[in-house]
């Protein structure tokens, strides 16, 4: 592959391919990073860097759809609380920009939080920013001309545990706010004990640089942090996604808490497997020259 050249989606695929199931950030980013400096923004605006909380990290950024409503969203467009990931420690919602123009130009006013991160913050503080996000999502909604009860809220990694959390886990939900239309949980972590008793076959060091520092190392307490132990909110739609290429830990909670939802909590749970990808080019490739997550998103939430 020439220097000067951009890569063809079948040369990114093989990349994809011979790398196999890796979590490289700058790797991955520099993959579609050619693609990333040309992104599309036609059809959306950005409001940027509005407080939800009194937190520094608790900013959001929003992306307006700014083409003509359809006839379906005479009520309001559907609005999309969209929260990053970073293995609990890191990440930032500028990084997913290419999510909220994609989403906004697809006709979704499409939220994007930042939250506290660890291990200046434990666990439930990433789960309780999402929920105070998504109350300002539904407090100010009208006012972006969405419709307050069509709201989703997705997450990607750690931003998929923070959202199962806040969604599945009733105390954390926010006060006087409807259920989500549907929740959408791509490549997420929901249980913190069996990664702990699971380190030496998911390749997990120890101590754990990114669990220990927002669970914390009172090893005992993790069932009473792991989402799958906690479930207890009524049914409602809800998405799970993995990639093909992703590590054995999120492939195997995927499957736990789907079948948790299942068996154990009346939930009728869709499943989805993002083929050719692995756990951030999957990310990273939305809004450029590979579709294959923000469609199966997409085709989701019209379906709700």
């Amino acid at each position: 592959m020439s220097h000067n050249a951009l890569p063809t989606a079948q040369q990114l695929a093989d990349l994809i391919r011979s790398t196999g199931a890796v979590i490289d950030p700058p790797l991955v980013k520099g993959w579609y990073a050619p693609f990333r400096e040309t992104q599309s923004r036609e059809g959306a605006e950005l409001r940027a860097d509005i407080a939800y909380g009194d937190d520094e990290r608790q900013k959001l950024d929003v992306y307006v759809p700014t083409a003509q409503r359809k006839p379906e969203d005479a009520q309001g467009r559907p609005l999309l609380l969209f929260v990053h990931g970073g293995g609990f420690v890191r990440g930032d919602r500028r990084e997913r920009a290419n999510v909220g123009w994609r989403f906004a130009r697809e006709g979704f006013v499409t939220v994007l939080p930042s939250y506290r991160l660890g291990p200046q913050n434990h666990w439930p503080a990433g789960a309780q920013d999402v929920a105070a996000a998504w109350a300002w999502a539904y407090a100010n909604a009208q006012a972006l001309g969405a419709d307050p009860q069509r709201i989703y809220i997705a997450g990607e990694s750690a931003g998929a545990a923070h959202v199962a959390a806040t969604t599945l886990i009733a105390r954390l939900r926010p006060a006087h706010v409807s259920a989500p239309r549907a929740a959408l949980l791509v490549s997420g972590v929901y249980n913190v004990h069996l990664e702990k008793l699971a380190r030496r076959q998911f390749g997990v060091p120890s101590p754990d640089p990114r669990n220990e520092a927002y669970f914390g190392s009172d090893f005992a307490s993790y069932p009473a942090m792991s989402t799958v132990e906690l479930i207890d909110s009524a049914p409602f739609p809800l998405l799970v996604t993995w990639a093909e290429l992703d590590p054995p830990q999120m492939q195997i909670q995927a499957g736990e808490l789907f079948a948790r939802l299942v068996t154990q909590h009346g939930f009728d749970p869709d499943v989805a497997v993002i083929r050719g990808h692995n756990h951030l080019s999957q990310l990273e490739a939305i809004n450029t020259i590979d579709d294959t997550l923000a469609q199966t998103l997409i085709d989701f939430m019209q379906r709700c």
